[in-house]
């Protein structure tokens, strides 16, 4: 039944790529194919020999499914290799079908991704999904091979940094985990040297810093809701460098300069939390799930950018924590679900009223983003008040 169900879902997503309107495939004949024929014929490596705003790892797949694109098209081959990388990963996860636990967190995989829509699909998001997961669920038994995962994802998209950080505070083999990431980032700084871009190989970092507030970021709600009132101050614009709808308004200069310091502080702040979680004994059963959590929302939450393919970054600690625990976790996986289905409701089913400033479309993502910010402080919450085992010292015999 499980595996009935992944072929269905990951076929009607497929589909709803081509059918949904506001081009929700649009990152794929857009930038990644250009960028990855770029780099097959010569004329420029994204990354190496030109400032990228992904990480040197992103093209690797783009290139792939350059490979396999006489299947049915650059999009087709896209669509397989992410469902070829999510059924490893599924396959992982699912076992032997023996594990109610496993199971439940099949099925919310499944559902996350079948009301996320196709931009959970058709983006590099995508594929560091079944990284993430195969990852969390190794980092128990084989913690030096899982950082090496999840470093992997990292230098496709920087999010999984935040599990890998959750990874070191939780796990006790904390040399593993850094030993495997080590390797990994080192072999990838020293290829893209070795190709000639050792001044582009984090130029990902900077191209972010500078960017403006997105229109679905959190904090850029207070000017799209000026707008919907009509104030002629705040304003919705498209900038032509990143391909996406920018906010705009009074103050806004002093918001950009702010958040990633902000971001920052706040990440250091859960990290923080959950190390002194850690301290006093907290298992990494019951550490590691909402420490992770907490740790992947502070990056959506706070993030000037508020792309809807984020929204899978809280797949992978979810889909963990119904592992470990599913009773105590199956209010925060409905929640994870009720926020995907409202983030496909935005885009791309609603994205083109979203534009106008239409109130209802305004609305629909401003309750989304509330939802995320209820689980940020659910997770935060439970990294507070994670249950430490106390050692008993025995007393000595009067």
């Amino acid at each position: 039944m499980l595996w009935v169900a992944f072929a269905g879902v990951h076929v009607v997503v497929a589909v709803l790529g081509f059918v949904l309107p506001n081009q929700p495939m649009g990152d794929i004949y857009f930038v990644y194919e250009p960028w990855a024929r770029q780099a097959v014929e010569g004329r420029g490596i994204p990354g190496v020999t030109e400032e990228w705003i992904y990480p040197p790892v992103a093209l690797i797949p783009m290139v792939l499914a350059l490979g396999v694109e006489w299947i049915a098209g650059y999009e087709v081959a896209w669509a397989l290799l992410v469902t070829a990388c999510d059924a490893v990963a599924f396959a992982m996860l699912v076992g032997r079908g023996r594990s109610l636990g496993r199971t439940s967190a099949a099925w919310f995989w499944l559902g996350f991704m079948l009301l996320l829509g196709p931009v959970g699909m058709y983006r590099l998001d995508g594929l560091t999904v079944p990284i993430a997961i195969a990852g969390c669920l190794w980092l128990g038994g084989r913690p030096w091979l899982a950082s090496a995962l999840l470093a992997v994802a990292t230098w496709i998209k920087v999010w999984p940094a935040a599990l890998i950080a959750a990874a070191f505070i939780a796990v006790r083999r904390r040399l593993s985990i850094v030993g495997g990431a080590a390797v990994v980032s080192a072999v990838t700084l020293l290829t893209v040297v070795a190709a000639g871009g050792g001044a582009h190989a984090l130029g990902f970092v900077t191209g972010q810093t500078e960017r403006g507030l997105q229109l679905e970021a959190p904090v850029s709600m207070f000017y799209l809701w000026r707008q919907v009132a009509g104030l002629g101050d705040s304003y919705l614009y498209y900038d032509d460098q990143i391909l996406t709808y920018q906010v705009t308004g009074p103050g806004v200069e002093t918001v950009i300069a702010v958040m990633t310091p902000l971001l920052i502080v706040a990440l250091v702040a859960v990290a923080a939390l959950g190390a002194w979680a850690s301290w006093r004994g907290a298992s990494f059963g019951v550490l590691f799930a909402p420490l992770a959590l907490g740790l992947v929302l502070v990056f959506i939450v706070l993030n000037k950018v508020g792309s809807p393919q984020y929204l899978t970054w809280i797949i992978a600690p979810l889909a963990f924590g119904i592992v470990i625990d599913r009773r105590r976790w199956w209010m925060p996986a409905v929640a994870g679900l009720a926020a995907a289905l409202l983030t496909q409701f935005v885009y791309p089913l609603t994205y083109g009223q979203l534009l106008i400033a239409d109130p209802v479309a305004a609305g629909i993502l401003t309750v989304r983003n509330a939802l995320l910010v209820v689980m940020l402080v659910w997770a935060v919450a439970r990294v507070a008040r994670a249950p430490v085992r106390h050692t008993v010292r025995a007393r000595p015999v009067p």
